[in-house]
């Protein structure tokens, strides 16, 4: 049974942070909007609640997706992670859709921003809290390559240009009077959230359907089995990633003339040399003598 490590401890941390970072975002934005009854304003604290409700839905999935393999999913619970990140990117695509329609209703009605000075130390706040939480997340990601961290962290990250343009907006409507600069901002935030929900689930999409490794990690895990002076060659290769894991699998050809435990020790040097380029990875290897799949090909033929 696959036992909690550093990197599960770092994962619930992480998610335990964002929803922490999440509730307060809320409360000092909505403080915010009341005093300053600002569209941009209000864009970003509709998208910190729907991030609270995003990371508390993270702060389950990544507890499920660590929860190790049993009889029913032998595979592990990984892809919680997935559907996670697939379910963050609606709650965003909400959030933007409300937003374009409030800075539409703005625009076409002018509105001046009230206690701009006031929005702004609130929004110095919220960017300061995200930033740190923006650091931790990346530091999480480059660790345990989780792909609900790393979705919590592409709209943390979205959320720093959000609130850098709502202290711009404030600025501009509330000390010049340039009253347009609020719902303009707004409509650009709102752009800003549908790439960043487009991100996500593009990622959660492929990690669902079993998309293979990039052509770069790929390569690499052939490199690594070919290094072994007794590896003839390699075929059949196949890999996916659940949650956290990586899963490797394909056919080792090797001299027909070695014994099985030979084989069998080879196969195993190259596992092991592979899940220490990739941690946490499931490698899944079948050895074949070498040209045995050119001698099928020609019997076929």
């Amino acid at each position: 049974m696959r036992t909690a490590t550093s990197n599960d401890v770092l994962m619930r941390r992480a998610t335990y942070a964002a929803v922490a970072v999440a509730v307060t975002l809320v409360i000092i934005k909505s403080v915010a909007v009341y005093m300053t009854g600002s569209v941009a304003m209000l864009g970003t604290l509709f998208d910190s609640a729907l991030d609270c409700a995003a990371s508390l839905l993270n702060l389950v999935a990544v507890r499920h997706s660590l929860t190790p393999a049993d009889d029913d999913h032998r595979f592990g619970h990984g892809k919680a992670e997935a559907l996670a990140g697939l379910g963050q990117s609606i709650f965003i695509f909400a959030s933007a859709a409300y937003i374009l329609f409030a800075a539409t209703t703005r625009l076409m009605q002018p509105t001046p921003v009230e206690n701009s000075f006031e929005g702004v130390v609130g929004m110095i706040v919220a960017i300061a809290l995200t930033l740190a939480l923006v650091a931790f997340q990346r530091h999480v990601v480059a660790r345990t390559n989780s792909l609900a961290i790393e979705a919590d962290s592409t709209h943390y990250r979205s959320d720093l240009l959000m609130n850098l343009a709502a202290v711009v907006a404030l600025i501009l409507s509330g000390a010049f009077n340039i009253h347009w600069a609020d719902p303009i901002f707004g409509a650009i935030i709102a752009v800003l959230i549908i790439v960043s929900a487009a991100q996500i689930a593009f990622n959660a999409y492929n990690q669902l359907m079993d998309h293979e490794l990039d052509d770069d990690e790929r390569e690499r895990i052939k490199e690594i089995a070919l290094s072994h002076p007794e590896v003839v060659n390699i075929h059949d290769l196949r890999t996916r990633a659940s949650g956290t894991r990586t899963f490797v699998q394909f056919h080792l050809e090797l001299d027909s003339s070695i014994s099985l435990m030979k084989a069998h020790e080879i196969s195993d040097d190259v596992e092991a040399r592979i899940v220490e380029a990739i941690p946490d990875a499931e490698v899944m290897i079948h050895q074949d003598p070498a040209g045995l799949e050119e001698l099928t090909i020609l019997q076929r033929v």
